[in-house]
């Protein structure tokens, strides 16, 4: 199954003009505001301190990011970053384009998923050092603290779309006290986290947990939704209506999310290693970026839209996307309120009592993670370079 875009292309240009007018304003901003010595206001580390100023020159170039699936508008805001230009290469899943704000920077976004093995995003940042940032979700980072230590920099989705999902006609669930009593197999990616959670939490039994989920809808389909699978709130209920023709009706879902676990999906993270003089400079231009870019897509994605269903339609696999599809899940992100701003007015930030309370739940409930010894969120992420100023 293929898609293609029908998008015009003046609508992309009008909206990468904007863009360019957006982001190159955010730059100079950026270089205004390190030299005044005034600390009163920002947070660093969740602590006082005046947000970081850093300049783009730091950037290394390319500036690459490994993402932890193929292109989709749940990393609209990554390569919006561009203004919906670039091409992807359909052997390596890297999508190049240079940075609208800066286009002597090219930024290289790296699919993940099949095409780095399903590993974990920071085991491939370890080993390779030309990765910048990567997709390190909450559980993840606290996973690899211990041997490879990494920071958050800047959240684009403030709540995770991931579900289990089921087909409502075979399924009576309206909430998660529901789902053990189904007896239901769950579908889900080997290794996940949540799914321990779920048993230490009393919410699914272990027995119902099948790690052999591989993202594709083959086996659901075949089995009549007689399974609950994993998904995204905004892909695979829309997927499954209208995209998947052997299925063609309704899925309901419940977001991990409400279980309790409220992980940072897909913050951009940097190990440790890496967070030297040069780097913190750079994040101090790039970061608002990021954040000004988080609502420029959601306000208008249609260039970037556009240049996701034609790096999908290149890349020639299972993962199909189509316009009325990536239009949908803009919206579910704003409905749902995946993307918005974090606990106060500003986007991309991090609730750090948030974070603490993942750090406490995955010590006593996810028993394959080793918590290290007085880990706390101030370990895991950063307000540092984060711009108050920027939000919905």
């Amino acid at each position: 199954m293929t898609s293609e875009s029908t998008t015009s292309r003046h609508g992309p240009r009008r909206s990468r003009r904007r863009l360019l007018a957006g982001l190159f304003a955010l730059v100079l901003v950026a270089a205004a505001c390190g030299d005044d010595g005034d600390d009163s206001d920002g947070e660093a580390n969740g602590g006082e301190g005046e947000t970081a100023a850093g300049g783009l020159a730091d950037c290394p170039n390319p500036l690459v990011i490994q993402t932890d699936w193929f292109p989709e508008p749940e990393h609209g805001a990554i390569y919006n970053l561009t203004g919906g230009e670039g091409e992807v290469d359909p052997e390596s899943g890297r999508f190049s384009g240079p940075l609208a704000a800066e286009p002597s920077i090219t930024v290289e976004i790296r699919a993940g998923g099949p095409y780095i093995g399903n590993q974990p995003t920071v085991a491939l940042m370890a080993t390779d050092d030309d990765i910048f940032l990567g997709y390190v979700n909450t559980d993840e980072a606290i996973a690899n603290y211990a041997e490879f230590p990494t920071t958050a920099v800047v959240a684009p989705l403030d709540i995770n779309p991931q579900i289990i999902m089921w087909d409502p006609e075979t399924y009576d669930i309206s909430g998660w006290g529901d789902v053990k009593d189904t007896g239901a197999v769950i579908a889900h990616f080997g290794g996940a986290s949540y799914t321990e959670y779920l048993v230490g939490a009393g919410l699914v039994d272990e027995g119902q947990l099948d790690g052999t989920y591989d993202g594709s809808p083959t086996r659901f389909i075949a089995e009549g939704g007689a399974l609950i699978q994993q998904g995204f709130a905004t892909q695979e209920p829309y997927k499954y209506e209208n995209d998947f023709a052997e299925w063609g009706k309704p899925v309901d879902f419940l977001l991990i999310h409400d279980s309790g676990y409220e992980l940072y999906q897909g913050p951009l993270t940097i190990l440790d290693s890496k967070l030297d003089d040069a780097a913190r400079s750079c994040l101090g231009a790039f970061v608002p970026l990021v954040q000004q870019s988080i609502v420029d897509f959601q306000e208008d994605p249609s260039a970037t839209n556009a240049a996701l269903i034609e790096a999908v339609t290149t890349l020639d696999s299972f993962w199909v996307l189509t316009e009325d599809g990536v239009a949908d899940t803009v919206v579910q992100m704003g409905g749902l309120e995946i993307v918005g701003n974090g606990p106060d007015d500003t986007v991309g930030n991090f609730d750090l009592d948030r974070v603490n309370e993942v750090i406490a739940v995955t010590a006593e409930q996810v028993p394959s993670i080793p918590v290290p010894e007085d880990l706390t969120a101030e370990d895991l992420v950063t307000n540092e370079f984060i711009d108050e100023g920027i939000g919905f």
